[in-house]
């Protein structure tokens, strides 16, 4: 009797040979850990490895930020219109000057990768141009006063990091192909209007690049674009003098 009770013990406590039996292994669920990025080859923004797990896909350039031999003269960090301009126009992008832009991002995407992709490169001056996909809605609605506050948040950062700011203008557009139905135009003079604004007050650099873009409706001049958002080679030709004189004026400032 007491050798039955005792092998009864050993079978509730797990002492016996029943707790020797393989027991399933929960998943792991990755945290915080000091490599999260995945091989990025062929990844677009809107891939389901960025999409669900980088939001603001930081590991883009992250590898790439690691490289670098001394600190750039100047980081153009935006959207696609700022990661079309080193293919379309690469003369801009010699000596010192990278470009850090994101095809479809929307400024507080910008604005969670700016420390890494910006301040941590600890470039002299910072060239900010982002809008397109607010207006358009790429990351769901959004008001005028929250593209204004991630303007000033990414303004303030670099001021705090001894970075000159350039401010460039939303270039015209009259509307979205991928977003039909919205007609930006007037909204982009009204924020356009805000930036060069806000950069007098503050001190900073405005770079308009709707003054050599736009034409009267408040659409991209046909002869700069393909699409009607998309600078071609064309339209960087016309931009290329602009972002030139404002990155002269913003060196001076730092």
């Amino acid at each position: 009797m007491r050798s039955a009770l005792a092998a009864a013990a050993m079978l509730l406590t797990g002492s016996g040979a029943m707790a020797q039996a393989p027991q399933a292994t929960p998943p792991t669920a990755e945290g915080m850990v000091a490599q999260p990025c995945p091989p990025q080859e062929g990844l677009t923004f809107n891939s389901p490895a960025v999409m669900q797990n980088d939001w603001a896909w930081a590991c883009k350039y992250r590898q790439a930020n690691t490289h670098l031999s001394a600190p750039p003269r100047a980081v153009f960090i935006g959207d696609s219109i700022t990661e079309n301009w080193i293919a379309l126009a690469p003369a801009l992008f010699a000596g010192g000057n990278f470009n850090r832009g994101i095809g479809g991002q929307t400024s507080p995407q910008l604005l969670v990768r700016f420390y890494q992709d910006v301040v941590r490169l600890k470039p002299r001056v910072v060239h900010i141009m982002v809008g397109t996909n607010d207006l358009a809605g790429n990351t769901g609605p959004t008001a005028p006063d929250q593209y204004t506050d991630v303007i000033r948040a990414m303004a303030d950062i670099a001021a705090a990091n001894q970075i000159a700011v350039i401010l460039g203008s939303i270039p015209p557009t009259s509307g979205f192909p991928w977003k039909p139905g919205i007609a930006p135009a007037a909204q982009i003079i009204e924020l356009n209007r805000w930036l060069r604004d806000y950069a007098r007050v503050k001190g900073l650099v405005f770079a308009d690049y709707s003054a050599v873009l736009a034409d009267p409706q408040g659409a991209m001049k046909p002869a700069f674009t393909g699409d009607g958002v998309h600078p071609n080679a064309a339209g960087y030709a016309a931009m290329e003098p602009v972002a030139r004189a404002a990155l002269a004026a913003a060196l001076k400032k730092r």
